[in-house]
């Protein structure tokens, strides 16, 4: 699961390396090509909402079988179009199935016994992030090497095979969620209402993937123009420093399942903060900047893993829909901190970046704080107190 989920992240990713080449070799501006990729993480979005609640209804080795397979048809289709339009439509497409990864992490808090939930959502949570990093690292690679539209073939049959071991490997045991599958979407918004769980959990979550993205959009952006002015090459080799978030993904589910998400979840936000605090002075020292990014990953990387099992918790038998609402505003944070890390940069500079990040991750360990919760892995299922 931890490698069909790190997989389908990744697939959203590998043509940003080569979107010159893509342009060139569709005789289009880079720009276009560009807001074609864009249709990726819309569909990403769109996939959160429609697909992930499925798999509390159905079979998950085949409804994820099927997802697979309609990705790997997908980017084979991306791999053979002739225009701008038709990528943005194929890549879109590719968005929405990318969110097997989300609704893995759904099947694995379904089938985890409690005692372990955290520990086995840690190795799936770790899938997802080598999928982030090897997503573009690999996409270049393989696009130097043979070309784009090969490497789009590579990930269609990857995506093809495991798409076959879903079927031979995951529970063919139907979902319990009860109701029909409208009425679950039409769900969504009222579980934030009834949900004090879900509503904080997504508030942190949301503010602290915004101070992710704020500083890996706002970094690429200082490290562009002088005094730096590095190449796009060199600019892609900070993302190594976000190896270190996949041991401290498998370390925080493991420390979840003994101590409790709240003390994982402030940890991992003290350790992002001080590293945040550094990093607005030191981007002239590329070592310390790496080191401050690495451990700015893990403590947030270890925070989603705590903050998400207090989500998958709140009912057990069907998590999905729970995740769906999670991810959702999660993503939604995410955006919203990318635009903000971008512009904060072009208009205040780095160091008015690292601030507004530090204040993002400090809000979110205050809420994370001083707001407390019945843990919904020891409450009865639907029953909370705020």
């Amino acid at each position: 699961m931890s490698i069909a989920a790190g997989l389908g992240t990744s697939t959203i990713y590998p043509m940003q390396p080569a979107i010159a080449e893509v342009a060139d070799s569709l005789s289009s501006q880079i720009t276009a090509v560009g807001v074609a990729l864009a249709c990726g993480p819309t569909g990403y979005m769109v996939g959160l909402c429609l697909l992930v609640p499925i798999v509390d209804r159905y079979a998950p080795g085949r409804i994820l079988a099927a997802q697979f397979g309609v990705l790997a048809a997908a980017l084979a289709a991306s791999a053979a179009v002739g225009s701008v339009l038709a990528l943005g439509a194929a890549t879109g497409v590719v968005g929405a199935c990318s969110a097997v990864g989300a609704g893995l992490s759904s099947v694995a808090g379904r089938l985890a016994p409690p005692h372990r939930r955290a520990t086995i959502l840690g190795f799936v949570t770790a899938g997802i992030s080598a999928g982030i990093l090897a997503g573009r690292i690999v996409g270049g690679w393989l696009a130097d090497e043979i070309g784009w539209r090969p490497m789009l073939l590579v990930f269609a049959a990857a995506s093809a095979l495991v798409a076959v071991c879903c079927l031979t490997v995951l529970p063919a045991v139907r979902g319990t969620a009860a109701g029909g599958y409208l009425s679950s979407l039409r769900s969504l918004p009222g579980l934030f209402v009834r949900h004090a769980t879900l509503r904080v959990a997504a508030l942190r979550g949301a503010l602290w993937f915004a101070a992710f993205c704020a500083v890996w959009g706002g970094l690429a952006v200082a490290l562009s123009q002088p005094p730096y002015s590095y190449p796009a090459e060199r600019i892609g080799l900070y993302a190594l420093a976000g190896l270190s978030g996949i041991p401290a993904t498998q370390v925080a589910g493991a420390w979840t399942d003994r101590v409790g998400a709240r003390r994982v979840i402030l940890a991992g936000l003290v350790l992002a903060g001080l590293a945040a605090a550094v990093l607005g002075f030191s981007l002239a020292n590329t070592v310390v900047t790496l080191i401050c990014l690495a451990l700015f990953d893990a403590g947030l990387f270890a925070a989603q893993v705590a903050n998400q099992w207090t989500v998958l918790s709140i009912d057990p038998a069907a998590p999905a829909r729970f995740n769906s609402a999670y991810m959702s505003v999660y993503f939604v944070g995410g955006s919203l901190g990318t635009a903000v890390g971008a512009t904060s940069v072009e208009w205040f500079g780095w160091p008015a970046t690292a601030v507004i990040t530090l204040a993002a991750v400090g809000v979110a360990g205050t809420i994370t704080a001083f707001t407390r919760l019945a843990s919904p892995g020891l409450a009865t299922v639907g029953q909370e107190t705020t």
